[in-house]
């Protein structure tokens, strides 16, 4: 743990409790003195201290956590950006709110949500007046961009579900057998539900389940381990559904039954994932191969996507992995899906970083591809790129592909393979990337797209490259 200085937060949380400094630290067994510099800080705020203060008070240690703090200070970045005519907020003042005041920065976003959601309302209401088309809908968050706040906001790991569908993992794995046949036997008779290979004409998804016939569609041509994904969605969505409702409770979805829907299919998702790759078994395997992709594959039958996918959620409290990143981006540069442990961010103005390895991905179709990468805030990473297609039903026909990214913070680095004959501690290695260009202050970056949006721009530099008829460089 860095050097961290928490001291307007001490002092908040010893007043919402009534506590005098001199109460405070006789529960902490500390000196008045040295609280005070704490709370004045002057002194920085000591793991040591940090576990006393979550014994004593009762407070969640991500309370105090840089993760938490990085995620305040991406957010304010991206909102800052929507005010190009604002004045700009320096990174080291970003941070000086993000840690002292976090309460303030998450009332800064509260409001950049509520002001986007009326410019998306006033958007419409123009467009429907323009055109008499009828009454004005309030405008939403897409679903599938609520569901994936959703799972962020819960660092994309859910104990209950966890635990429930490695119950059923060691349960099936007690009888021995594929995976896929225990739960097809499962599903038949418990819940009386009959399988049926169908071909892909003839179903517009891989699953497709008629509660009224209790007949669950697969499509033919899924390989054994996405048969089983398959089927452990299917039994998640009937005999967890409970606990799923309950998950949902307590997200913001405004009523809004699509949003809904998705979410349940994605805790689905979640606990299929879960019974393939169960966490204990999962993450010690992982361990002993140093988070090796292509062999954790080989060695559960799934896919390099689903293990990719699964590893960013093993943050089990007392026994986590490493804390990763999950991207998947296609050609075009289209986010499709995007998880995160801890608080790795990207911006959603601008599009990503070009400089990113996921991207060099698709000229190396099929290869492992590593990367040391630093953003401007001087977090330095490690990131795993390779491409992916599947969906391809004959000759002629289209696939889909993908680059898939995996990442973490590079002191975690050397707890994986793919740190192998890098130089972690050269501090010229890793390669400068941003968020996106127009949230990104590197002024000498040679793919530049946009200039940055928080700073002037000055006609005698180089961003006269970015007007209509500038001359490339030979």
């Amino acid at each position: 743990m860095s050097k961290t200085f928490m001291g307007v937060r001490l002092r908040k949380l010893r007043a919402e409790r009534g506590m005098t400094q001199v109460a405070l630290a006789q529960a902490l067994g500390l000196s008045p003195s040295y609280l005070n510099q704490l709370e004045q800080n002057q002194r920085p705020l000591t793991v040591a201290v940090l576990l006393r203060i979550s014994r004593t008070l009762g407070v969640d240690v991500q309370q105090f956590s840089e993760d938490e703090e990085a995620r305040l200070v991406s957010g304010m970045r991206d909102a800052l950006a929507d005010n190009p005519g604002g004045e700009p907020v320096a990174l080291p003042e970003l941070r000086e709110v993000a840690s002292q005041m976090p309460a303030v920065a998450r009332a800064l976003l509260a409001l950049h949500r509520r002001h986007q959601e009326a410019m998306e309302r006033l958007e419409i209401m123009a467009a429907e007046l323009g055109d008499g088309r009828g009454e004005l809908t309030n405008a939403r968050p897409m679903p599938f961009e609520a569901v994936r706040d959703f799972f962020f906001a819960h660092q994309n790991h859910f104990e209950e579900l966890d635990l429930q569908a490695e119950k059923l993992a060691d349960e099936a794995r007690a009888r021995g057998g594929p995976l896929s046949e225990w739960l097809q036997q499962r599903l038949s008779k418990q819940h009386g539900v009959h399988v049926v290979p169908t071909d892909d004409d003839a179903i517009d998804s891989q699953r497709r389940y008629d509660p009224a016939s209790r007949v669950l569609h697969l499509s033919a041509g899924l390989e054994p381990g996405q048969q089983a994904f398959q089927l452990a969605t299917q039994l998640a969505l009937l005999e967890q559904a409970r606990l799923i409702e309950l998950l949902l409770q307590g997200a913001d979805f405004n009523d809004d039954a699509p949003t809904h829907a998705l979410a349940r299919i994605g805790l689905a998702n979640y606990f299929a994932s879960a019974m393939l790759l169960p966490y204990g078994l999962f993450l010690k395997t992982a361990e002993s191969l140093r988070y090796d992709i292509d062999l954790l594959a080989r060695r559960f039958g799934v896919g390099f996507e689903t293990v990719c996918h699964r590893l960013s959620s093993m943050q089990r409290p007392g026994a986590p992995g490493v804390p990763f990143f999950f991207i998947r981006v296609d050609r075009a540069g289209n986010i499709s899906k995007r998880q995160s442990a801890t608080h790795f961010h990207f911006s959603k103005t601008g599009g990503t970083c070009p400089l990113w390895n996921v991207y060099e991905a698709f000229a190396q179709p099929g290869r492992v591809l590593r990367q040391l990468a630093r953003m401007p805030d001087g977090r330095t990473y490690l990131w795993v790129a390779r491409t992916v297609s599947h969906g391809q039903r004959g000759f002629g026909s289209p696939s889909k592909t993908f680059a898939i990214g995996l990442g973490c913070d590079i002191r975690h680095a050397p707890r994986l393979v793919y740190s192998k004959g890098l130089d972690l501690a050269d501090q010229e290695a890793p390669t400068p990337i941003g968020m996106g260009c127009k949230v990104c202050e590197r002024t000498a970056c040679p793919q530049r797209a946009f200039p940055f949006i928080g700073r002037a721009l000055d006609v005698n530099e180089n961003e006269s490259r970015f007007t209509p008829y500038a001359v490339a460089n030979s």
